[in-house]
């Protein structure tokens, strides 16, 4: 994607209301570009902007990212309203901290209607003007989450990691067309995360699990002293996607930068671990 110089750059970004996704929008609006927000209020929105920021190029919208009707109005809206569509941003989501069987049904299909599926509707919605343009640039704000897992984060963790697939095998259907991915993968930002009406945690507990109770009291007390910066965060996207031509993942604080190698280094030993044994189950070769 060569990401335009001589016009306003026109993003479209969901869950935008707090977090790392209203600090985006607060710097898009500050460099001058386009950007159709989302959210499910955008009363809330507007109330966190204030009045110190200039909206002038800012077209709010409330989106159940759950209806596919309800994304692709809003994405259609966007086209419409700037003339056109250069980035897209699926950053909306939550946190949900409990072990993987203390997790209901509807939990379960509410974290992934919102993290899986409601990625799977914008992008269907933007796509085809993306492709048909023959530029663009898609961007998954996932987690380092999606990459390694930990005890407690279960059904979080699959949300990410089924983004992380489909963000993967996305950016080798599109590059053809032009259009570029980014899978985004933060650390422990200071946003309101893990604060108590953000994260999410099971209706119902067994006492099975003290150390997860344990963990979930320790990240409450974590919020507002996690490491990253989120300023800092939303800027490396906009440079990330304002430069181009950058890796498929870009991690985003130096605890994420640990987790992923401690996985890398234990995948490494797995690999090794089963290299004599894998060639046990082929047919025989001629």
């Amino acid at each position: 994607m060569s990401f335009p110089t001589d016009r306003p750059a026109t993003w479209f970004v969901t869950g935008t209301s707090r977090g790392l996704g209203l600090e985006l929008v607060e710097k898009l609006l500050d460099r001058g570009d386009h950007v159709a927000a989302t959210t499910r209020s955008t009363d809330r929105l507007l109330a966190a902007l204030g009045t110190g920021v200039d909206t002038s190029t800012l077209l709010p919208l409330a989106v159940d990212l759950r209806d596919s009707e309800s994304v692709t109005q809003a994405v259609h809206r966007t086209r419409d309203h700037f003339g056109g569509l250069d980035v897209v941003v699926n950053n909306a989501g939550y946190g949900f901290l409990a072990a993987v069987e203390e997790t209901s049904d509807r939990e379960v299909r509410d974290m992934l209607d919102v993290q899986v599926v409601g990625v799977w509707n914008v992008l269907r919605a933007a796509l085809p003007i993306l492709r048909a343009q023959e530029s663009g640039h898609v961007v998954t704000v996932s987690s380092v989450l999606g990459l390694t897992a930990a005890p407690g984060w279960g059904l979080y963790c699959a949300g990410k990691f089924a983004v992380e697939g489909l963000s993967e095998a996305l950016a080798a259907e599109v590059a053809p067309f032009g259009v570029e991915v980014t899978i985004v993968e933060p650390g422990y930002f200071r946003t309101g995360f893990l604060a108590e009406d953000s994260l999410a945690l099971p209706a119902t507990t067994t006492e099975a699990y003290p150390s997860i109770r344990e963990m979930t009291a320790d990240h409450q007390a974590l919020q507002g002293s996690q490491l990253g910066d989120p300023a800092k965060g939303a800027e490396a996207i906009i440079d990330r996607v304002v430069g181009g031509g950058g890796p498929l993942r870009q991690l985003l604080g130096s605890d994420a930068h640990a987790y992923a190698t401690a996985k890398v280094d234990a995948l490494r030993a797995n690999l090794d671990a089963v290299a004599p044994t894998v060639a046990a189950t082929d047919f025989p070769t001629a």
